[in-house]
C-alpha cells in the first residue's frame, strides 16, 4: 500500500501541473467547455432509492459513437471529460475510451459505484491513463435506500489504495435518507485513513434542488469539515457554496451549464446537467461555439438551490477570471467582520504576480517578468 501511495503521489505532481495549466487556460478564455460529463451506458448494476440516473435495460453506446463524441468534445476545446452513468464500468470498451480522451490531451476521470473494481480492473485503468476516480458511499451497512455501503466497498477501497496510480476521491453523502447520518463521518475517516481525497455531498431532489439537512445531519457535516483537510479548491468551494447549502440557504452565483459545463446523455444530446435533462437538448454534433456563448450568459432559475457540485466548481473558475479579488475574498472570507481576507501564502504570492496592484500603480518589473515566465510555463502566452 505504501508503494502504491508513493507512485500515486509521484504521478500526482504531473497531474497537478496539467490541472493548473487547464485552470490557467480557462481563466484566460471562456470560449471552451471546462468539464463534460458523458454517459457511455445508462444501465446500472444497483438500484439506489434516491437515484434518477439509471435504468436496468439500456445497452452500451457503441465504441465508434463514443469515440466520435469524444472527438467532438475535443474540437470544442473541452479540458476534462468524466464518464458517469448508470455504471460506466459496465461498458466493455471503457479503457479504450479513456485512451481516446488522453490522446487528445484532455483529462480523463470516472465516477463509479465501485462494485466492479478488482485488482486487475484497477491495473487496466492505470494502463488506460485514468487520472481521477470518484466513489460515493452512502452508509456503513446496506439498507433499503442504498447498498453503496462501506461494508460492501471497503475491500474495493483497500485494492484502490494498494494498486491505483490515479487520484481517488471518496464522497460521503448526507440527506440520502439512510438510517444513521453519522455513517458519513465514518466513511470520511476511513477514506482519510487510506490516503484518499474526501468530499461530502448533500443529496438533491429529482431536479437537482436542495433537500435541507436535519439537525443531526448538520452536526455531522460540521464534524466532517473539522476533520478533513481540503486542498485549496475544495476549501474555497466549501466557503462559496457548501456552507450555505448545509444551512438550507440559497447561493448567489451564475451557473454556466451548457457552456463551461456540458452533460451529454446516452443519446448524444447536450443538457445543462444530469438533473436538468431536456435543456437545451441539442445533438452534440450540432453544438457550436455560438451555443456555448449563449448558454454562458443564460440565467438558470434552478441555480440558487442547486447542489450539483461539479457545476459549482466550474463556475468558480469564471468568477476568478471575471472578478479575481472578489473571488479570493469569497473563497477565503475573514474570520471576523471588518478584517481582511486571510489568503494562504501561495495565493498571496500568485496574486502579487498576476493581479495589478490595488493602489493603481504599475506592476513592478520583477513581478511582471515572473508573471510572463509563469504564463509561458502554463502554455497561455
Amino acid at each position: 500500500m505504501r508503494l502504491a501511495r508513493a507512485v500515486r503521489n509521484l504521478r500526482s505532481f504531473e497531474r497537478r501541473f496539467r490541472q493548473t495549466r487547464m485552470i490557467a487556460r480557462a481563466i484566460k478564455s471562456r470560449q471552451h467547455p471546462i468539464l463534460a460529463h458523458i454517459i457511455p451506458i445508462r444501465r446500472c448494476n444497483l438500484s439506489c432509492a434516491y437515484c434518477n440516473e439509471y435504468d436496468k435495460v439500456s445497452s452500451p453506446v457503441s465504441f465508434a459513437e463514443m469515440q466520435r463524441r469524444i472527438d467532438l468534445l475535443a474540437a470544442l476545446g473541452t479540458a476534462i471529460i468524466t464518464f458517469s452513468g448508470g455504471e460506466p464500468l459496465l461498458h466493455p470498451e471503457l479503457d479504450e475510451m479513456i485512451r481516446g480522451i488522453r490522446a487528445h490531451g484532455m483529462i480523463a476521470t470516472l465516477i463509479t459505484n465501485g462494485y466492479l473494481l478488482t485488482p486487475d480492473r484497477i491495473h487496466r485503468l492505470n494502463r488506460a491513463g485514468l487520472e481521477h476516480l470518484q466513489i460515493s458511499i452512502d452508509n456503513v451497512q446496506p439498507d433499503a435506500v442504498s447498498t453503496k455501503s462501506l461494508k460492501v466497498l471497503d475491500k474495493k477501497l483497500q485494492w484502490l489504495a494498494e494498486h491505483a496510480e490515479f487520484d481517488v476521491n471518496i464522497n460521503s453523502v448526507l440527506g440520502a435518507g439512510v438510517q444513521n447520518p453519522e455513517d458519513a463521518l465514518t466513511i470520511t475517516r476511513r477514506a482519510l485513513e487510506l490516503g484518499f481525497e474526501t468530499t461530502v455531498g448533500i443529496v438533491h431532489d429529482h431536479s437537482g434542488q436542495l433537500q435541507p439537512l436535519q439537525d443531526m445531519e448538520k452536526a455531522v457535516y460540521e464534524q466532517i469539515q473539522n476533520e478533513r483537510k481540503p486542498a485549496f479548491w475544495a476549501f474555497a468551494y466549501d466557503n462559496l457554496f457548501h456552507k450555505n447549502l448545509a444551512l438550507g440557504q440559497p447561493n448567489d452565483w451564475h451557473c454556466r451549464a451548457g457552456s463551461r459545463y456540458l452533460y451529454i446523455c446516452e443519446d448524444g444530446l447536450v443538457h445543462y446537467c444530469s438533473q436538468q435533462r431536456g435543456y437545451p437538448a441539442i445533438p452534440l454534433e450540432n453544438y457550436t461555439h455560438e451555443d456555448l456563448d449563449h448558454e454562458y450568459w443564460t440565467r438558470k432559475p434552478c441555480a440558487p438551490y442547486c447542489t450539483i457540485s461539479c457545476v459549482h466548481r466550474v463556475a468558480m473558475i469564471d468568477l476568478v477570471r471575471e472578478k479575481p479579488r472578489e473571488a479570493l475574498a469569497r473563497f477565503f472570507p475573514p474570520t471576523a467582520p471588518g478584517e481582511a481576507a486571510r489568503l494562504p501564502l501561495g495565493i498571496n504570492f500568485l496574486s502579487s504576480i498576476f493581479l495589478p496592484p490595488e493602489n493603481g500603480k504599475p506592476q513592478n518589473p520583477i513581478a511582471k517578468a515572473t508573471a510572463g515566465v509563469a504564463m509561458r510555463l502554463f502554455g497561455i502566452k
